[in-house]
């Protein structure tokens, strides 16, 4: 069953990866640059202040931060454990994919960068709804292309990006949560 499940993940992330085009390789290489989405970050947390005021913004600040370590090391933590080699270091994929990326290093098992923009996806989409409703939607096609331009450079599986959401989902979630709590407390309100 498992070895099933692999071979339709492989199957499907060759499927994926082919359909790339070289006119579009900037594109994705420079989504899936996390430096490069520093603009959209510095945004994203002039809104949180813009929507929850200095003690709140300066307080989520902190749950933000955490929420980041946390996903990056349990990501971490699984691809030590489980190991499961990327794609582009699978040999008998070699001749069938396309590698774009600079490197392929690490393990596959699950993404972190898939994690990582849908915590920040979910915890800021909480924080910011207030008053900013509408960004939920391209928060999340932000954090979808953010997993699709791993499977597109060739160094994880739909699998790894799956996973990946779902942790960070669940993450952001969770940390949104936190932050609620301690500023009820803190603040007297969730604000």
């Amino acid at each position: 069953m498992l070895d099933q499940l692999l071979q339709l993940d492989t199957s499907l992330f060759t499927y994926l990866n082919q359909l790339g085009n070289p006119s579009w390789d900037s594109f994705w290489i420079f989504v899936t640059e996390k430096r490069n989405h520093i603009p959209l970050m510095i945004v994203l947390l002039f809104l949180i202040y813009k929507s929850r005021g200095l003690k709140p913004f300066l307080l989520s600040l902190v749950f933000v931060a955490l929420m980041a370590t946390w996903t990056d090391q349990i990501t971490n933590v699984f691809k030590y454990s489980f190991r499961r080699p990327r794609p582009c270091d699978v040999e008998a994929l070699q001749d069938t994919i396309r590698y774009i990326n600079k490197r392929c290093s690490s393990f596959s098992f699950f993404s972190g960068h898939s994690s990582n923009s849908m915590a920040i996806a979910v915890m800021i989409g909480n924080l910011i709804s207030p008053k900013f409703k509408k960004l939920w939607v391209p928060l999340l096609i932000w954090a979808f292309c953010m997993g699709y331009s791993r499977i597109y450079v060739g160094v994880h599986y739909p699998i790894d990006v799956m996973t990946g959401f779902t942790f960070g989902a669940l993450s952001g979630y969770g940390f949104y949560k936190l932050f609620s709590f301690a500023s009820k407390k803190i603040f007297g309100t969730i604000n």
